[in-house]
């Protein structure tokens, strides 16, 4: 009777029950929004800040992009540093300590009064804010693994929504005569305590049990080898999706503008389209992952974005590039969350090193993703260096089986009881 009632205890604290989810687990979900709105609040109020510091600086339009390409250096670097560190210490201790580093790093390019100090500052802003974008992602994996069901779309749509409250306060702050040393310090105090208050709420440890600890080490040992290379082939997809969300974040306002000739005003709608249909799609996405699992949303979602940067590349007119640029980002907006739950839920032990692996590598192709368009378009016009993005959303499709074998990619809304163990009476 002691083992029925054991065995009960542990699926409901693993699985979502009829009676509904256990209040630490709603807490920690909660906790977590906060850390993403943190994290896009505090790279947005970087990024609305950049005209502004390039002016006191004094550099040109070239420098800055050398610049910014130290802060997705520094950003891949903490990434890969904090991924094992949070599997060692658990998410509870290093998403709040990431927090407070990244606030207190978002003083720095204030203060910056030359091209090498705010080289070193955006390095080490970066730094700081992979730091926080790995824990926070690897403890969404394990809130995500308590609730028995996708949740992570909506924190990646909530980072969005991060950025538009630091846009608004930005706007703000400049009405009232504030100056970027003093808004990037305001920001950095709010940052801190935020970070610090949010943390009572984080879930205390991993989430994975003694019975999933004792199945990973029964594993046959070519079962354990292979985790590794499934999670570089996530990063790749990773990679080739976060590269062309890059290429849209870059190129999509001087397609319109360029190619379509589309007056300057109406031309940045062209981005806010992309983006809007992408905070949009992972509102929604989850509930679709729910119903039809993450590989229809991974494999549907990027054959969408297919159809809709070609709809773009060949459109003759402006709303039709509309259309085209929100169904790209309708179609991106699920996938970069359904490889890192698929990254972290591979090995509950070593969520946060496989979800540094796919990061960073997905971090790297998001910078890569202008880069490699602008190259492009040496060799051809502008809107056709966007059959390369319809190419590599076909390949993403077409690879993502991937997240069909090995470990799921969220836990099974739906799951089978695990055997009982065997009892004896005494």
């Amino acid at each position: 009777m002691q083992c029925v009632q054991n065995a009960s205890f542990q699926t409901t604290n693993l699985f979502v029950t009829v009676a509904g989810v256990h209040p630490s687990h709603r807490a920690a979900r909660a906790a977590t929004f906060v850390y993403f709105v943190l994290c896009g609040a505090l790279m947005g109020t970087w990024v609305v800040h950049i005209p502004a510091i390039e002016e006191r600086v004094g550099i040109s339009h070239a420098t800055l992009g050398g610049l910014l390409v130290l802060l997705g250096l520094g950003a891949f670097a903490g990434m890969q540093v904090t991924g094992r560190l949070t599997d060692r210490l658990a998410p509870r201790l290093v998403v709040p300590a990431t927090g407070v580093l990244s606030s207190a790093a978002l003083v720095l390019p204030g203060l910056a009064r030359s091209p090498w100090t705010l080289a070193g500052a955006l390095l080490a802003f970066g730094f700081a804010n992979g730091c926080l974008d790995v824990s926070m992602n690897t403890h969404a994996v394990h809130v995500e693994k308590a609730y028995g069901r996708p949740i992570m779309s909506a924190f990646h749509a909530t980072f969005s929504v991060g950025g538009v409250i630091a846009a608004l306060a930005a706007a703000g702050a400049a009405d009232a005569g504030m100056g970027p040393a003093t808004t990037l310090g305001v920001s950095a105090v709010l940052g801190t305590v935020v970070a610090l208050t949010a943390a009572r709420g984080l879930l205390p440890g991993t989430p994975a049990s003694a019975t999933t600890t004792a199945q990973a080490e029964q594993a046959p040992a070519a079962k354990r080898r292979s985790a590794p290379r499934r999670i570089w082939i996530l990063a790749a997809l990773a990679l080739t999706t976060m590269l062309c969300e890059g290429a849209a974040n870059d190129w999509s306002t001087l397609h319109l503008k360029d190619i379509l000739g589309a007056p300057a005003s109406t031309a940045a709608f062209g981005y806010g389209t992309f983006a809007a249909a992408m905070t949009t799609g992972r509102l929604l996405a989850d509930r679709v992952a729910a119903r039809f699992g993450s590989m229809a949303v991974l494999r549907y979602g990027s054959a969408t974005a297919a159809v809709g940067i070609t709809i773009a590349a060949f459109s003759g007119s402006i709303w039709t590039a509309f259309a085209g640029w929100a169904l790209f980002g309708l179609g991106l907006s699920g996938c970069v969350p359904q490889l890192f739950s698929a990254a972290g839920h591979a090995d509950s032990s070593a969520a946060g090193a496989n979800v540094s692996r796919v990061a960073g590598l997905g971090y790297l192709g998001m910078l890569a993703g202008p880069a490699v368009i602008g190259w492009l378009t040496h060799l051809t016009a502008l809107n056709h260096t966007f059959l390369l993005l319809t190419l590599l959303c076909v390949t993403t499709a077409v690879a993502a089986g991937v997240l069909r074998t090995g470990p799921g990619a969220t836990p099974d809304p739906d799951p089978e009881p695990a055997p009982e163990p065997a009892c004896r009476n005494h």
